[in-house]
């Protein structure tokens, strides 16, 4: 059985504001000041960030992002009040400084303003997109806490309903094995990595990651504005450029299993590309592929 593909013209996007952008539409290390990707753009595909919220009136989302569910308030207003979330949700589909710009954004509150959460309001926010996703849908997790096995087993769930999970591998320079959802086998792990092909200072490492991206000095949009945004660091930076490729991928592959999807993404990864990858980590630098 052959799988339906759909082949697409590429576009180009000059100068992009963040150095993430430029680094994944190729092998090599010098960029060439501009991001190349399928001109389908993860259009149809919906991407949930669980996270702190969305400002889902910033001008980069152009009408694409809404709100889905607040585990916080236990309400459908998750507006952001730390701009984490925002952050996270530009680098997936921004106009601007997204890597999938033409998905739709649904933002699932599960953090607070000072960005802290319990298990049972993440595992809400996780049951809540895993109950009401449609179509192909993506899900960006880019946080993280102890070893938690109903947190492991609520991911695991939405992954088995069709939903692809990229989660944070977490900044704290040790074994991403050690820590929720980080752990998940079935959830693509993501690690840091600098403007240097190297793995950041702060970035998390070991055999449960599944592949690097751009995570240090990321642009994106920011919660103060709708205008706004920040430049900041961390596997949260990374992971939503792995979830913007898997809305990409989708895009021309809407019937990808998860499973599918990540093989598609650490398969299309640039080999050995972490000049310092701590032994035993996959050294696989995200390249978009469709």
């Amino acid at each position: 059985m052959v799988q339906n593909k759909k082949f697409s013209i590429d576009a180009t996007q000059d100068n992009p504001p963040s150095w993430g952008l430029d680094r994944i539409d190729q092998t090599e290390t010098a960029g060439d000041n501009a991001y190349t990707y399928p001109d389908a753009g993860g259009e149809g595909v919906t991407a949930y960030v669980i996270d702190t919220g969305v400002r889902v009136t910033h001008e980069d989302f152009e009408g694409r992002a809404t709100s889905g569910f607040d585990a916080i308030d236990n309400d459908d207003d998750a507006d952001d009040g730390n701009g984490h979330g925002t952050h996270v949700a530009g680098t997936i589909a921004g106009t601007a400084h997204g890597v999938a710009k033409k998905a739709n954004i649904v933002a699932v509150r599960v953090l607070d303003d000072s960005g802290s959460g319990t298990t049972e309001q993440v595992i809400a926010g996780i049951d809540w997109v895993a109950a009401n996703a449609k179509g192909p849908s993506v899900a960006n997790m880019s946080l993280g806490g102890g070893a938690d096995p109903a947190l492991d087993a609520a991911v695991q769930k939405a992954i088995a309903a069709g939903i692809t999970f990229g989660v944070a591998a977490g900044n704290e320079s040790s074994d991403a094995g050690q820590g929720s959802p980080s752990r998940v086998p079935e959830a693509i792990t993501v690690a840091s990595s600098t403007e240097a092909d190297e793995q950041s200072s702060f970035s998390n490492y070991g055999p449960v990651v599944d592949i690097y991206a751009p995570g240090s000095d990321i642009t994106s949009t920011w919660n103060d504005s709708d205008t706004g945004t920040n430049t900041i660091s961390g596997t949260s930076m990374a992971t939503p450029h792995v979830v913007g490729a898997a809305a990409v991928y989708l895009a021309g592959n809407q019937d990808a299993t998860p499973e599918a999807v990540a093989t598609a993404l650490t398969e299309g990864a640039t080999p050995d590309a972490i000049s310092n990858a701590t032994e035993g980590t996959a050294n696989k630098l995200l390249k978009v592929v469709e």
